[in-house]
């Protein structure tokens, strides 16, 4: 049974979560790496709580205001992933201009150690705080004896000579390499969105599509990938291929994620769907006629069905 998780939008937490184990950073995608780093905590656990502070938006997303297709997954489903890894309760606080300002040393002294009182405090090595990024480990081991905690540093988790970030794992998704997305954050990568009403197009050549809009996602390659679409109002999945990028073939201006589902007419306007990627089928193209795509569809359906 998944436990129930605390969720603050500042720092004025319960008396229960204080003294407690504290990871402090964004955790996007909270891949294979960030799990590991939340098993490591279970030799500290015993009787503490543990809890996570991260920020909305993303501090880079905040300072560089062209960053716009950034994250790997929402905070509702970080939140998911989070209750599976006993995480006891989140802050999720709002990064603005008055935050940003806050002195590293005042972080520590009139926020972490006034508000929270952290018994652990697990970072990662290059992790920056306070204004201009002043702040540093190096700062929050200084400070340990005074404000009454003990920093943590595990070692970060590396594959094929890489440290697993969420960094490498957008690189990876912009060059189509699924597969070792999927491995690097354990499971399929998804996207949770609203199905929104389009020019209906697929409809129009045989392959009826809900677009969906794809927020502040990070754009993955765009082609044909195979998924599998998770309906939460029906609490089940349907196999499908999507379509990821501008549709060439009928001009289109603006990226689209398009989801074909396979065996299922039902009108989902406005609803909210899960799209898992599979695997990467192939790279988008522009076709001569309509008929040429709709006959690459059906191969890439045939295909996809296989999976």
């Amino acid at each position: 049974m998944v436990k129930k998780i605390k969720v603050y939008k500042n720092f004025k937490i319960n008396k229960s979560h204080k003294n407690s184990i504290i990871f402090i950073g964004n955790f996007d995608g909270l891949h294979i790496g960030h799990q590991k780093l939340f098993g490591s905590a279970r030799k500290y656990k015993k009787k503490i709580k543990l809890g996570v502070v991260t920020f909305d938006p993303i501090p880079k997303m905040f300072f560089n205001k062209k960053i716009s297709n950034y994250r790997l997954s929402n905070f509702n489903q970080k939140l998911i992933l989070l209750k599976k890894f006993n995480v006891d309760f989140v802050i999720n606080k709002k990064f603005d201009i008055k935050f940003s300002k806050i002195k590293a040393h005042n972080f520590i002294k009139d926020i972490l150690f006034k508000y929270i009182k952290p018994k652990y405090i697990f970072v990662s090595n290059n992790f920056r705080f306070g204004n201009k990024r002043e702040g540093s480990v190096l700062l929050l081991k200084k400070l340990e004896k005074k404000f009454n905690y003990k920093v943590v540093k595990p070692k970060p988790l590396i594959k094929n000579k890489k440290v697993i970030s969420s960094s490498l794992i957008r690189k990876l998704l912009s060059q189509g390499k699924l597969n070792l997305v999927n491995k690097y954050l354990g499971r399929n990568w998804c996207v949770e969105g609203t199905v929104e009403q389009g020019r209906q197009m697929g409809k129009k050549i045989g392959f009826p599509t809900c677009n969906i809009d794809l927020g502040n996602y990070v754009i993955a390659k765009p082609g044909v990938y195979a998924v599998k679409v998770y309906l939460p109002k029906h609490k089940k999945y349907l196999k499908g291929i999507a379509n990821l990028g501008y549709r060439p073939t009928f001009n289109q201006k603006r990226i689209l994620l398009e989801v074909n589902i396979f065996n299922f007419s039902k009108n989902l306007y406005n609803k909210k769907l899960i799209i898992e990627f599979i695997k990467y089928i192939r790279t988008e193209k522009k076709f001569n006629s309509v008929d040429q795509l709709k006959k690459q569809i059906k191969n890439d359906v045939k295909f996809a069905k296989k999976l």
